[in-house]
């Protein structure tokens, strides 16, 4: 950690695949832009915010994620499922997807103090697109925000989210690759005490769909986007090598050679000791599978963020929501004026999932996305100056690459 006043320049930055290109990430590949946008129709969008300090207000370095599980999540929602590594934070809408497996709402990520924004602002996108010619509404939506605590770097009660950044990420959300690092949601956001962000990953997996009768070959995604605000710093690993402690020792050595690193390392210290932060992680698939299966999806990012250093201390916030885009349910078919369905008379519909005993790479694939979209946040992330000057720097990528070749399994070199 950098003094204040002096903070060190990031070096160039890429994600840890680029990086050190033989490390090894899994048995499985991953898609076409290795993001959470490789599943077909799912559509991201992400906008930071920042604003100097003033007399009156400290610096502001915050965002917004938005996600879109597909562009009509309006009328054909998604099945969901969610697992609670640990709740300390805040997942709103969470209640109803337990109740029924179903999403149809965007999902946005922020910080902690804008969930009120962004709950309002899913509501204006829907009235604006949805409400009669009255502006009256007559259909059931309820909001899933997500939140991260960024007060470290970030003036969170200057309230600087407001509800037409979220319609405007609605709006804008693309299937372009998902940028990472300081941008979004997790534009203020710190991980192992190094700048911590957005990142996301994806892998592909061979499987078998069956339409008529027939069974096809088929490739299925799985993909994970992480908003990371959690960890220790000596806790950080990187394909199994513990450069935390590594890179730790030396944060420890500059600091006890100057006075305004040592007093910063401290105020961060404190700081996370007090409250160790929290991870948002969203899994998206195109596999077609049930809310149950999604849940027990959900669950396996806990093993990716293990890898790295996650651990899910008391005060930490570890919410995980996987869902499929490969059913489209009907909803407002009793609401929103068009009433095309009797809700008193038990009607099936046809539908595909996958057998449980097949389920193995895709449980796999999760875990290894969400670690390496953690990788990815904290390569992207740049050094940045906060609130009251406070400073947090970027992971050193020299030094990363130097201690995962020297001491990481590469390929089948040391094998």
């Amino acid at each position: 950690m950098s003094s204040p006043t002096t903070p060190a320049k990031s070096s160039p930055r890429c994600r840890l695949r680029d990086l050190v290109p033989e490390l090894h990430l899994g048995r499985y590949q991953p898609g076409p832009l290795n993001s959470l946008t490789d599943v077909p129709g799912v559509l991201v969008h992400t906008e930071s915010i920042h604003l100097p300090a003033t007399s009156t207000a400290g610096a502001v370095n915050t965002g917004v994620t938005t996600i879109l599980p597909r562009r009509d999540f309006f009328h054909h929602a998604c099945y969901a499922g969610l697992f609670r590594f640990n709740g300390s934070g805040e997942l709103t809408g969470s209640h109803w997807i337990e109740e029924t497996g179903l999403l149809h709402s965007p999902i946005i990520l922020t910080n902690s103090f804008a969930v009120g924004a962004a709950y309002q602002g899913i509501y204006e996108h829907a009235i604006r697109e949805h409400s009669d010619d009255k502006g009256r509404v007559d259909w059931f939506l309820l909001p899933v925000v997500g939140e991260t605590f960024d007060g470290y770097l970030n003036d969170i009660s200057q309230f600087a989210v407001r509800p037409e950044h979220i319609v405007r990420g609605i709006d804008r959300a693309s299937a372009e690759r998902v940028p990472e690092g300081n941008t979004g949601g997790g534009t203020g956001m710190v991980c192992h005490f190094w700048k911590g962000g957005t990142g996301s990953s994806s892998r592909v997996v061979d499987g078998f769909d069956r339409r008529e009768g027939e069974r096809k070959e088929k490739t299925y995604t799985v993909a994970a986007l992480v908003q990371a605000n959690y960890g220790r710093p000596d806790a950080l690993r990187i394909g199994g090598v513990p450069v935390g402690r590594v890179l730790q020792r030396e944060v420890e050595r500059r600091a006890a050679e100057d006075e305004k690193r040592k007093k910063a390392l401290e105020e961060l210290e404190t700081e996370k000791n007090r409250k160790d932060g929290s991870i948002i992680v969203i899994l998206a698939t195109d596999a077609p599978l049930h809310p149950l299966q999604l849940q027990r999806v959900a669950k396996r990012a806990t093993s990716g963020l293990s890898r790295v250093g996650g651990v899910g201390h008391n005060p930490s916030g570890d919410i995980f929501l996987a869902f499929s885009t490969a059913s489209e349910i009907p909803v407002q078919t009793v609401t929103a004026n068009k009433r095309s369905v009797d809700p008193w008379k038990p009607t099936p519909m046809d539908l595909q999932v996958l057998d449980d005993q097949t389920i193995n790479a895709l449980f796999e694939a999760a875990a290894d996305a969400t670690e390496e979209a953690i990788y990815n946040a904290l390569c992207m992330a740049e050094t940045m100056v906060g609130v009251d000057g406070r400073v947090i720097e970027a992971l050193p990528l020299d030094k990363v690459k130097s201690l995962v070749e020297k001491y990481g399994y590469l390929n089948d070199e040391l094998l």
